[in-house]
């Protein structure tokens, strides 16, 4: 692997920050610019950091306390009337306790409202198997009209919450962890495979929905396999999507490394990780074997 690549010499002492900061800085960031931005909570707005806006801008600012199918309603009356709302909770409440509300009001009405689902994934850790989100992509994803994205980490959240409404006119979710994102190990892994003679190009797919499938193709006819990374169950989320993109365009060898089929536990976020096969070995051994299985 090809170190100038990188912004910084040594990928071991890269400086990790929550994605979720990114999330809140994108906020004011919008709210500077645009006075039709308005930013609806369910009583979490230290930790989805909804409160860096709430500081800023009082007056656009509703808290909804714990009622996160009410919030998905609100949202879609304000923006009916012009407003662009975000609306923040953790993913396992929204999307999971307010879909039917989301789909009815918002995707099927093809609303301009944001939805921020925070601490998806595993390394939510001793929070446990009730906090832990690992269906929400797939929830979000076959939703008509709707764009789903996952940052990998808070420069990206910052930019992608900017993007939710510059780019785009209709609903966006946009998930992010409590901790870094799996997208760190990747590159890692990456890295050691290049030391064994393995190279492996390692892209960043945080729009699940659109997929990139011309920048996968491109690098699938290359490497004749795939292997896929999320923090997510393996059914619904992106290895679904890649897999769907590589079975209409090219079909190659695919592994796939995420959460198969159980719910999660409690845990410390790292040793979940490795608990549930998404460490740097984990993800090396994936490639081999996706290696192996190319004719």
């Amino acid at each position: 692997m090809n170190k100038e690549a990188y912004l910084i010499e040594d990928l071991s002492k890269a400086e990790k920050a929550p994605t979720r900061d990114g999330y809140g800085k994108g906020l004011v960031d919008l709210g500077e610019k645009n006075d039709r931005v308005v930013v609806l909570c369910a009583d979490l707005a230290e930790s989805t950091r909804s409160h860096w806006f709430k500081e800023k801008f009082p007056n656009r600012y509703i808290e909804l306390g714990v009622a996160e199918q009410n919030m998905a309603t609100i949202a879609a009356g304000l923006a009916n009337y012009g407003k662009i709302p975000f609306i923040s909770s953790y993913a396992v409440f929204s999307p999971g306790r307010n879909n039917e509300q989301i789909r009815t009001t918002i995707s099927l009405n093809n609303l301009p409202v944001k939805i921020a689902g925070a601490h998806a994934g595993i390394s939510v850790g001793p929070d446990g198997a009730t906090h832990q989100a690992l269906e929400d992509i797939a929830l979000m994803r076959v939703q008509p009209n709707m764009m789903v994205i996952v940052p990998c980490d808070a420069i990206e959240t910052q930019k992608a919450t900017i993007a939710a409404v510059n780019c785009c006119s209709g609903p966006v979710y946009i998930r992010f962890g409590r901790e870094s994102m799996l997208l760190y190990n990747a590159l890692l892994a990456a890295e050691e495979l290049s030391k064994e003679g393995i190279e492996a190009t390692v892209i960043n797919s945080h729009t699940v929905k659109p997929l990139d499938i011309t920048t996968i193709l491109n690098s699938v006819k290359e490497t004749k396999a795939v292997v896929t990374v999320e923090e997510h169950q393996t059914s619904g989320g992106l290895g679904s999507a890649v897999s769907e993109a590589l079975s209409q365009h090219f079909p190659a060898p695919q592994e796939f490394i995420g959460v198969h089929d159980r719910f999660g536990e409690s845990g410390e976020p790292e040793e979940l990780i490795e608990a549930f096969g998404m460490g740097i070995k984990d993800i090396k051994n994936a490639v081999k074997r996706a290696i192996k299985r190319k004719v």
